[in-house]
């Protein structure tokens, strides 16, 4: 099975040009972020905010396919951002990158638990910066492969204190649902808990890239989660993974 390029469907077809708004408080970053952008012909910088407010007003005007959100900012910072657009049903489309550096641990656990699709380093190279984007508008979580274990691992030790997600009735159970998942589901999982995209699962399994995404929404459903990053967190806090098992 040949995987599509980066900027087409299954089918190999053209898609349109990613639609990205570019969030961080510092201009010069936002500068650098848009010539990295802007610089590739299938990715197009819609606007640039330099707080959480204009961020999450932004995409309702805008309607972009992700947002690249800035943890640390004035007024409102990217968590809460975050957790505004995927709180919004008129955004469900919307993905949010989140941009962390080593020191903000606390902050990626808390994009994580706000429905981020996913993090990246500041300081990753302009070609991840760029296949990040195309990954997270096609749907796959993005956990830079540079700190993925160890925010993880942390991850789960506070998940045993605080929940990943609410149970129905509110009580803050963790989620379940692991035991109605099929056997082509739980292989899926594993894989996505690996880092794999969904072409790369499809490819490893198989399976159509149209048929991962079925599985995947299906264990969504399942499970009561709301992103492929939650769906990963889920299988390391169920030891289906264990930090550091997949490198």
């Amino acid at each position: 099975m040949t995987a599509p390029a980066p900027g087409a469907d299954a089918n190999g077809a053209a898609l349109p040009p990613v639609r990205v708004v570019v969030v961080d408080d510092q201009s010069t970053i936002r500068l650098g972020l848009r010539m990295i952008l802007d610089n590739e012909p299938d990715v197009t910088v819609v606007g640039e905010a330099g707080d959480g407010e204009t961020a999450v007003t932004m995409a309702r005007a805008l309607r972009p396919d992700v947002v690249l959100m800035d943890v640390r900012m004035p007024r409102l910072d990217g968590i809460e951002a975050t957790a505004r657009i995927v709180a919004d049903p008129e955004l469900a489309d919307v993905r949010t990158l989140v941009l962390t550096t080593f020191d903000d641990d606390e902050y990626v656990y808390g994009a994580l638990r706000a429905g981020a699709a996913g993090f990246l380093l500041k300081d990753a190279d302009p070609q991840t910066l760029v296949d990040a984007v195309h990954r997270v508008r096609a749907g796959d979580s993005l956990l830079d492969p540079a700190v993925t274990g160890r925010i993880i691992s942390t991850y789960v030790e506070l998940a045993r204190v605080a929940p990943l997600a609410p149970d129905a009735a509110g009580t803050g159970a963790p989620a379940t649902g692991l035991d109605a998942a099929t056997p082509r589901e739980r292989e899926v999982l594993l894989a996505v808990a690996r880092g794999l995209s969904n072409r790369e699962v499809g490819a490893e399994l198989h399976l159509t890239e149209a048929t991962v995404k079925s599985h995947v929404r299906s264990l969504l459903t399942k499970v009561g989660l709301t992103n492929r990053v939650q769906l990963v967190i889920l299988a390391y806090e169920a030891g289906l993974v264990r930090p550091g098992a997949h490198d």
